[in-house]
């Protein structure tokens, strides 16, 4: 038997990255996976590719920033499979580089409706439907830049970042008596679409690549099997924790 067979999780931003390698390796253990995204084909390449590996995923159209989008992510997420058991709040934007004088209102506005707004919904409607399953688990999408700061071009990313870990504390402890776990994790840089522009440069790839003490990037299997582990039951007793996946970027 696998260890998530009977357990139904949401992935969000699993159109690609790591959200799709999530994605993946929660089916490869056996659960039906909700793949949400705002990208339908690139969300479907990711349904299907689980589907036919012999899983079972279904594929979501949602904004997470959007109160009505999450509600019927969770609504077809039981009309669907009938429960929810796990939930990986992976979406999230950045701003283009800027700095805290010359980012405007907007930008700011939409790096914090999708990266904190946003994960609070997802959280707000998937734990009632694990309360009634007696327990859950939910980690949310942080970022090496939760517990740093960066003079890279992106307060706003940074500041959400950190209010992500501080909300997912404060709602894990609160619902931590009801046998919900809500952790984070943190990972330093992982080549991803987002920052393809930056490691595509060879010269600034080599430096971001030495500022890692183990001597390579992150990958997205990386991430998704700490996400997996966070899931399941060698993790019952992890919680309210923001577990920072970098290759010993930040002891330095």
């Amino acid at each position: 038997m696998r260890k998530f067979d009977g357990k139904v999780v949401i992935v969000t931003g699993a159109s690609s990255g790591i959200g799709r390698a999530a994605a993946i390796e929660f089916a490869k253990d056996g659960a039906r996976v909700v793949v949400v995204a705002r990208r339908e084909p690139e969300g479907m390449e990711t349904v299907n590719f689980i589907n036919s590996m012999g899983g079972e995923s279904i594929f979501i159209h949602a904004d997470v920033s959007k109160a009505s989008d999450v509600r019927c992510m969770v609504d077809e997420t039981i009309s669907s499979f009938g429960q929810l058991d796990f939930a990986f709040n992976n979406a999230g934007t950045a701003e283009p580089i800027s700095n805290t004088v010359d980012l405007s209102e907007e930008e700011f506005d939409r790096v914090f409706d999708l990266n904190i707004r946003g994960t609070w919904l997802c959280m707000k409607y998937q734990i009632p439907e694990m309360l009634k399953r007696g327990g859950g688990s939910i980690v949310n999408m942080a970022s090496v830049w939760s517990v740093l700061g960066t003079s890279m071009g992106v307060p706003a990313y940074v500041a959400s970042k950190h209010a992500v870990v501080g909300l997912s504390k404060a709602t894990a402890l609160e619902f931590a008596p009801r046998g919900i776990r809500v952790n984070c994790i943190s990972p330093a840089w992982v080549p991803t679409e987002g920052n393809a522009p930056v490691l595509e440069n060879q010269v600034l790839r080599d430096s971001i690549v030495g500022q890692h003490p183990l001597g390579r990037l992150g990958s997205t299997l990386d991430v998704a099997n700490a996400v997996k582990w966070m899931c399941s039951e060698e993790a019952s007793w992890f919680t309210s924790q923001n577990m920072v996946l970098d290759g010993g970027y930040c002891t330095q």
